[in-house]
């Protein structure tokens, strides 16, 4: 079917529109850092340990040792956060080819649960003044007690991994073994007398100060003697894409997300060149998918969300009764629900899609299939009442272009149209309805004032 000239320039509109999104979300991915070799690489983290932290970190490791630094100082301040995430930092800490110095800043801040665990792997740990680090019990998303077996086995692994990585680096093992069993903490003083920690530092410059001339070994077995004291200092601090990843990596979000697109991306089909939903929709699905990079996701969920909108889709065109409506809305609520469910325990419900949102949206999509469904009952019921000969000879607007087959309105409804004749149609014209079909319309071109009735025009003299 030839595409309208119309139809052409909408879609070369909302490829471009696309083109310039999905650009700039590749530029703003960045490069290396850029940072002469031998200085220290600072990466600062504030918050919870998740997914877009795990990413953060390991992004700036790699840019460290690709381009020769001479440490990478993470600055640390999280209450705790996925276990998950925090084995995948541990491991790429623990297997680093660059020094990693883990620095719990600024005053006030925390290295809690997730955070203790981190600093032990690190080859250089240190605190700024009035900082605390411990409590690393493991519990629930909610922040319950992981009871039974299962407790035992996660608090078991907890403390083989924790006292694993303290003798590693020569720290004291049976306490950090304590903050995990007994949630116990300590303030940096304590911490740096116990052996918790290798040094209070005030601020950056004294840190590096102090680690001067320090010795680590590296997982490859290489001793490094760090040269911090006149290193230059890099800042590489989250990109655009990280900040962008910790607003929409929630589970909610994606679901909105999925779902919005699916259905603008029905709207788009059912009425085709408007652009915009068309375009929202790619958009929307895209964001979503990446929401759910960095999100541990159930693919049948997915499936079951985006089959939900293809039974909307097909209620309006099949009889079904409201069978296939009342199919999408079950699919919709599965979906949502199974979304999340490949979630380890310790997720909780944080990593949840919301049970409330689930079934408000299924519940609003469900009366709006239902009301265009009572419509579309009305208007098939509409000729036997009438007799479909009132519509012919009737005056219709186009909607979209008719190249040939397309939508006209008619007193205030949408109807699906073929123009008679091979003829194109713009959106705007008027059209003339000739046979009705059903619900499909068979029109003709209204002609234009001055043509003679055969169709052709008034010749001069």
């Amino acid at each position: 079917m030839r595409l309208s000239k119309i139809a052409l320039r909408r879609l070369r509109i909302g490829g471009a529109i696309l083109a310039i999104t999905l650009g700039a979300l590749i530029f703003a991915c960045g490069g290396g850092l850029g940072a002469a070799p031998g200085s220290v690489h600072v990466l600062t983290t504030n918050g919870t340990v998740g997914p877009v932290m795990d990413r953060y970190l390991g992004r700036g490791i790699d840019t460290a040792e690709d381009e020769d630094a001479a440490a990478v100082v993470i600055r640390l301040n999280t209450p705790g956060g996925l276990l998950s995430s925090t084995d995948d930092i541990d491991s790429r800490i623990l297997n680093a080819e660059v020094p990693i110095v883990v620095y719990v800043w600024p005053t006030g801040a925390q290295a809690a649960s997730a955070g203790t665990f981190i600093t032990m792997a690190s080859h250089v740990a240190a605190m700024a003044p009035s900082t605390v680090i411990g409590s690393a019990t493991p519990v629930g998303g909610g922040g319950e007690d992981i009871e039974g077996d299962l407790g035992n086995k996660v608090t078991e692994n907890a403390v083989a991994k924790i006292r694993a990585m303290a003798d590693l680096r020569g720290r004291n093992a049976d306490w950090a073994e304590s903050a995990v069993r007994d949630g116990i903490s300590a303030e940096q003083n304590e911490a740096l007398e116990l052996n918790v920690i290798d040094y209070i530092a005030s601020d950056l410059d004294d840190l590096l100060a102090q680690i001067d001339g320090e010795e680590v070994e590296l997982s490859s077995g290489a001793q490094v003697t760090l040269n911090t004291a006149d290193a230059p200092v890099a800042f590489n601090n989250t990109n655009f894409i990280e900040d962008f990843l910790a607003i929409i990596a929630d589970p909610n979000i994606a679901f909105l997300l999925l779902s919005l697109g699916s259905l603008a991306i029905f709207i788009e089909i059912i009425n085709f060149g408007a652009i915009f939903p068309g375009v929202f929709g790619v958009i929307a699905l895209l964001l979503g998918f990446f929401a759910l990079s960095v999100l541990p996701f159930s693919w049948a969920g997915v499936a079951l969300i985006l089959f939900a909108f293809m039974l909307f889709g097909l209620e309006l065109f099949v009889t079904s009764g409201g069978v296939l409506g009342i199919g999408g809305v079950f699919a919709l609520v599965l979906g949502g629900l199974l979304l999340m469910s490949d979630n380890p325990p310790e997720f909780g419900a944080d990593f949840e899609v919301s049970r409330w949102l689930v079934f408000s949206l299924a519940a609003v999509l469900g009366a709006m299939v239902l009301f265009v469904l009572a419509n579309i009952i009305r208007i098939r019921k509409a000729p036997v009442a009438v007799g479909v000969e009132t519509m012919i000879g009737k005056q219709a607007v186009v909607r979209t272009a008719l190249d040939p087959s397309g939508y006209v309105f008619l007193e205030g409804e949408a109807w699906a149209a073929d123009i008679e004749g091979g003829q194109d149609v713009e959106s705007g014209e008027h059209v003339i309805i000739t046979e009705v079909h059903g619900l499909r319309l068979k029109v003709k071109k209204e002609e234009s004032e001055g043509e003679e009735e055969d169709g052709t025009a008034p010749t001069a003299g």
